[in-house]
């Protein structure tokens, strides 16, 4: 038996990630919650004790900033939840790693029709404002929306959260 994948998109604040948990903590577990930040100041440091302080403590951490793939393969069980926070994190390390970006998008939304479980995804929707000044800030607002488009695709369903309202768009 084949599980669900379920993408829930959003700005920076809008309540995709609370949104994404709702939907994880009304379902059995076991409940996995891969992490994808990394601490390099103070400001992300505040921000990830702020999601685990807001987390039910049902969820088991996984972090995970690069190996997200295998993470999820390792971790799906048939009945269980898998919640990856956040997609745009896990592509800018990639991108700030030199790795194969349309390689590690391929694999990932290749992934959706063997999940297992349920697998939540949470990533931001990047390209709704101005042309980025920079190079890579414009390279990486591309990648995203590629990335966004094939997990959208692939996914069974689709939510947007907008003020944290979720609005269902697959």
């Amino acid at each position: 038996m084949n599980g669900k994948t379920i993408l829930v998109l959003g700005g920076a604040r809008s309540g995709k990630s609370g949104y994404a948990e709702e939907l994880g903590d009304a379902l059995p577990g076991p409940h996995i919650y891969i992490a994808t930040a990394q601490a390099f100041d103070d400001e992300m440091a505040q921000r990830i004790a702020r999601h685990r302080a807001d987390r039910a403590g049902h969820w088991q951490t996984v972090e995970c900033p690069l190996e997200l793939c295998e993470a999820i393969l390792e971790n799906d069980r048939e009945d269980g939840v898998i919640l990856v926070d956040c997609v745009t994190l896990w592509l800018s390390n990639l991108m700030l790693g030199g790795q194969d970006i349309a390689a590690a998008r391929a694999w990932l939304a290749g992934l959706f029709p063997s999940v297992q479980g349920t697998l939540l995804l949470v990533s931001n929707e990047v390209g709704q404002g101005i042309v980025p000044d920079n190079a890579l800030a414009r390279q990486f607002r591309d990648e995203a929306g590629w990335l966004n488009q094939a997990m959208a695709r692939a996914a069974d369903e689709v939510w947007f959260v907008t003020a944290g309202i979720p609005t269902r768009l697959k």
